[in-house]
């Protein structure tokens, strides 16, 4: 199985790109995962909210296939605690996905076709964070996810 973490526009603080590369160094020895960082939408300032999220459902659908599970990471997703996460990857895991795709949002959300798509939504939390910093919280879960499931001692229950 392989993941895939895709977001629009780019990281601009450093400290949080450190982290980010910290994370998705150690994750290396698990899984494969990437990123895929989008451009942001172009002249945002001259189009709706609806425009704005249809305008990324496109750069969403050129990067996911038919046969990609796609979860969107959205505030109105299913909270998991860090165990059920890795529970949950172990599933998918061993249920033969073969492509996790994980989305982040714009500031308005996704679209309705996005949402159609997805089969599933994760909320990280019930506080709104950047979508920047939500990168950095998502690929430490991933990383704290898989590392439960081998027992390592970096999860304390």
């Amino acid at each position: 199985m392989k993941i895939t973490l895709l977001c629009i526009g780019k990281t601009d603080d450093k400290y949080i790109q450190e982290g980010i590369d910290k994370y998705l160094k150690r994750l290396k020895h698990y899984i494969s995962f990437q990123i895929v960082i989008m451009p942001d939408i172009k002249n945002v300032k001259n189009l709706s909210e609806a425009q704005q999220k249809e305008k990324e459902a496109e750069l969403f659908f050129r990067n996911i296939t038919s046969q990609d599970f796609v979860i969107l990471l959205d505030e109105f997703g299913k909270e998991l605690r860090s165990v059920e996460l890795s529970a949950f990857l172990a599933q998918k895991m061993v249920s033969s996905t073969q492509h996790l795709v994980f989305l982040i949002g714009g500031p308005y959300g996704f679209s309705d076709l996005v949402k159609q798509r997805a089969n599933s939504s994760l909320s990280l939390s019930k506080l709104t964070f950047s979508h920047q910093m939500v990168r950095l919280f998502f690929i430490e879960q991933i990383y704290r996810g898989f590392s439960i499931m081998k027992g390592e001692p970096y999860h304390h229950e």
